[in-house]
């Protein structure tokens, strides 16, 4: 498997994951000096699920990501287009409804969603924009979005060690732990083309998303975005 284009063909990325996707959350632990988790942990305060709320949690992979708000007593509905990853989810978390979509056509009514989130997925989608209208679509008014994706470090020289790190230390770290490391190049490199995240908000502003600002995490090398559908 070579890994997929920056292009973002869908069924490339697809099967890109697909094949990374039994050591995901390993090699994403080791890769961000265990990082992911207190990201995670600062998703689930942004969006501050209450019991009882219907959450949609996109790019969820294994279905790691949706725990927290299902440990808050929310109905989270864990959706992916990786088949992949979807079926390593369902052997880990059974009791997730781990479902299979595409993010710029998601298969749910509108305004079924309390709460819409995405973390590091909405980078690999083809369509930015068309999924950004998609999570509004789905999300009942006054609803809230939380994106956590990573972004552009803002300390001129954080963001010199980070790109160093990214293509330079990540590859062969990937090959350790991956049982695909060419698919973390490609990570790699989406990472550093990824819009920063003034152009992110922007991009959220043009989707119909109200009250957008964005909060940096570890120094801009991850960020979450925040809307509401208003």
């Amino acid at each position: 498997m070579t890994r997929a284009s920056l292009d973002k063909q869908p069924h490339e990325v697809a099967a890109m994951f697909d094949d990374v996707a039994a050591k995901y959350d390993l090699t994403n632990d080791v890769l961000s000096l265990g990082q992911t988790r207190l990201w995670r942990r600062a998703v689930a305060q942004a969006l501050d699920v209450r019991a009882g709320e219907r959450v949609l949690d996109l790019g969820a992979g294994t279905g790691t990501s949706s725990l927290p708000f299902a440990a808050a007593g929310a109905s989270v509905v864990p959706c992916d287009f990786s088949l992949g990853m979807l079926r390593e989810g369902k052997k880990r978390h059974p009791e997730l409804p781990l479902t299979a979509g595409d993010a710029t056509r998601l298969p749910f009514a509108d305004g079924v969603f309390d709460a819409v989130t995405i973390s590091f997925a909405l980078r690999n989608v083809h369509d930015t924009d068309a999924a950004l209208r998609e999570m509004r679509r789905v999300t009942r008014p006054g609803g809230r979005l939380v994106i956590c994706e990573f972004s552009h470090p803002s300390i001129r020289p954080l963001r010199t060690v980070y790109t160093e790190y990214l293509m330079r230390a990540l590859p062969p770290v990937a090959t350790k732990v991956s049982s695909n490391p060419d698919a973390y190049v490609y990570l790699a490199e989406s990472i550093r083309a990824w819009p920063d995240q003034k152009a992110l908000a922007g991009r959220l502003q043009g989707a119909g998303w109200k009250g957008v600002a964005w909060r940096n995490l570890t120094g801009g090398i991850v960020a979450l975005h925040r809307g509401t559908n208003s």
